[in-house]
């Protein structure tokens, strides 16, 4: 009997390699909140720094359902938790049950900028979650789904999926502590949106090309 094993897209292996290690990298960078300048109409906005990492999330996870459609999508979100999940507990650990070198001083700062409460990492996976199957779904959804209108969809679903995405972890992080909970909300979402528009839309040409090119170079 001839033994046939059916070859894993190289497109699908190098974007689930890079998928798993921003989803882990989006969550280190968020402790940085970044500028991005004065706006006319917007004002100045800023915006915490694993936006960026999360955007090519969106982007990585919008090609490969361009590329291999929606189920194969929302299986890489799926596994995008296996990463989250076992970074937390890693620095968890780290932070919490690993002493620090007697000649090291910097734990205080390690643990304010890595350590999250329990609330912000439930928080953090659910939004994760829920954003990027809302994305994925609206992707494949709008104006007809896979080879129409690319562009337009990709930007439109990361749109949409950032501003729940906002909401969510917002909300699950900061109800009932006094903070100005409206105020961040909107700026956040000014600032997601307005990245959203410059990165999504030529991005994700590039990653659906790159993925093609990929599968049709010799391996």
């Amino acid at each position: 009997m001839q033994n046939q094993t059916q070859a894993f897209p190289r497109s699908l292996f190098i974007f689930s390699l890079l998928y798993g290690g921003l989803c882990v990298l989006a969550g280190v960078m968020g402790v940085k909140l970044a500028s991005l300048g004065t706006w006319p109409v917007l004002g100045d906005l800023a915006v915490e720094s694993g936006i960026f990492a999360f955007l090519f999330l969106v982007i990585i996870s919008s090609a490969v359902a361009e590329l291999f459609g929606q189920a194969r999508a929302n299986q890489l979100v799926r596994y995008g938790f296996v990463p989250l999940i076992v970074s937390m507990i890693m620095l968890t650990i780290v932070i919490r049950a690993v002493p620090p070198a007697s000649f090291w001083t910097d734990q205080d700062a390690f643990a304010k900028l890595l350590g999250q409460g329990v609330r912000m990492q439930f928080a953090g996976l659910i939004s994760y979650g829920t954003s990027q199957t809302l994305n994925v779904y609206l992707f494949s959804r709008i104006a007809g789904g896979q080879g129409k209108a690319l562009v337009f969809r990709a930007w439109i679903a990361s749109l949409l999926s950032q501003i729940v995405d906002t909401i969510l972890f917002i909300s699950i992080s900061f109800y009932g502590q006094d903070v100005p909970i409206g105020s961040i909300m909107e700026g956040q979402i000014l600032s997601k949106l307005v990245l959203s528009t410059i990165m999504v839309p030529p991005l994700i040409v590039v990653f659906v090309k790159l993925g093609r090119w990929l599968d049709r170079s010799p391996a």
